[in-house]
């Protein structure tokens, strides 16, 4: 019919896998790859930043455009058939939030290598958003920060008095165990290709103030597949084990709440609390993570009526200082949350202060100024 628009080949084809993935929850994909012609990558290369940091080849996206639909035919040929080469990634170190002493490492892959990782985490996404838990927010389509503060908010008001495990996973990225890995990853993909791809970027190496490293762990912050394959295993070792395993053995109700490798755990019991934390360590060691000693803890959060003269006494400094907590500037029925940290870093970018009524670091970054004005329930911390 002329002027109806035509339907994206590309979406038609994710809708199809991610039907089919549902239909069929056990069974693992086995020819996926198939999916990936020429119109695929152009749409990768098309949601590929091309403002980007350059990697170890010095290749801009204007570089790559100068050829592109060469380039892009050439790149499908070579991942197809296996002569794929994953070249090194460009690791830079940046400051950590909330950690003026210590650095992040960021890995900065090749245009090309961008553009290659996203048409593979296309084909693999309708297959993990099937299966992926409502409790998991990181880097998911439709999710993000905002949704994982708005869970905590309301489970946190359905439980009313509880305890919150805020949990510190040490160097997650640096630490995954590539076994592990792709043990998962075989559960729901036995296509050949896309599993020699992922191996390939695994054991691509780091090529760092000009020293080639080849990690036998871990997979580079900063790549476009790494958060997927971060959230697969995390999905595995945390997410279902928590649900299947933790929840049917405590006493009392509980809730888990995950961006990325960053998660709380709100418990109604204390002593349930304090089993988890025993637990938790075991269960992540077995799969080669740690849990941060320091950094891991356990808060107590319980409500307050709006006129607790604590409650007031904290909203008082925290908007005469323009810090601290999620404030409601309207001064009205509710007054603020104080966020566990490892989730406050998730969505701050940086730490919250743990005690009540200290400021935050100078110069907050954009997604603080724009929680700001969000409303919260009224809790108070108890340590």
């Amino acid at each position: 019919m002329p002027g109806t628009p035509r339907p994206d080949p590309v979406s038609t084809k994710r809708q199809r896998i991610a039907e089919l993935a549902r239909k069929c929850p056990d069974m693992a994909f086995t020819n996926l790859a198939h999916h990936m012609d020429i119109t695929w990558l152009c749409k990768a290369y098309d949601l590929t930043r091309k403002d980007g940091a350059v990697g170890v080849d010095g290749q801009t996206a204007a570089d790559y455009e100068v050829n592109l639909m060469g380039n892009l035919q050439d790149l499908l040929n070579r991942a197809k058939s296996g002569t794929y080469v994953a070249p090194p990634v460009r690791r830079v170190r940046i400051p950590k939030p909330g950690s003026p002493n210590e650095t992040r490492p960021l890995g900065i892959p090749t245009f090309e290598d961008k553009i290659l990782q996203r048409a593979v985490l296309m084909v693999l996404e309708p297959v993990y958003e099937t299966d992926f838990s409502d409790v998991s927010h990181g880097f998911r389509p439709g999710r993000g920060a905002h949704g994982a503060l708005a869970s905590l908010r309301q489970q946190a008001m359905k439980l009313g008095g509880d305890w919150i495990v805020d949990v510190d996973l040490r160097k997650f990225f640096d630490t995954i165990d590539h076994g592990h890995l792709r043990e998962f990853l075989k559960r729901r993909v036995r296509d050949d290709v896309i599993l020699r791809l992922i191996g390939k970027w695994l054991n691509a190496g780091v090529l760092e103030e000009g020293v080639l490293t080849t990690p036998e762990q871990g997979t580079p912050q900063g790549g476009v597949i790494s958060p997927l394959l971060a959230n697969i295993i995390l999905h595995y070792v945390l997410d279902e084990w928590f649900e299947k395993e933790v929840c049917p053995r405590l006493k009392g109700k509980a809730f888990l709440i995950r961006y990325a490798d960053d998660f709380v755990i709100g418990v109604a019991r204390e002593d349930d609390a304090r089993r988890i934390l025993e637990v938790l360590p075991k269960r992540m060691s077995k799969y080669g993570l740690t849990v941060h000693p320091e950094k891991t803890r356990l808060v107590r959060f319980q409500p307050c009526p709006d006129d607790d003269s604590a409650t007031k006494a904290v909203r008082k400094n925290n908007f005469s200082n323009g810090a601290g907590a999620i404030t409601d500037r309207t001064l009205e029925k509710q007054a603020f949350l104080i966020i566990p940290e490892g989730v406050a870093e998730v969505i701050f970018a940086h730490r919250l202060r743990r005690a009540a009524g200290q400021s935050l670091p100078e110069n907050p970054n954009r997604s603080t100024h724009s929680w700001e004005s969000k409303r919260a329930p009224n809790y108070r911390r108890f340590s």
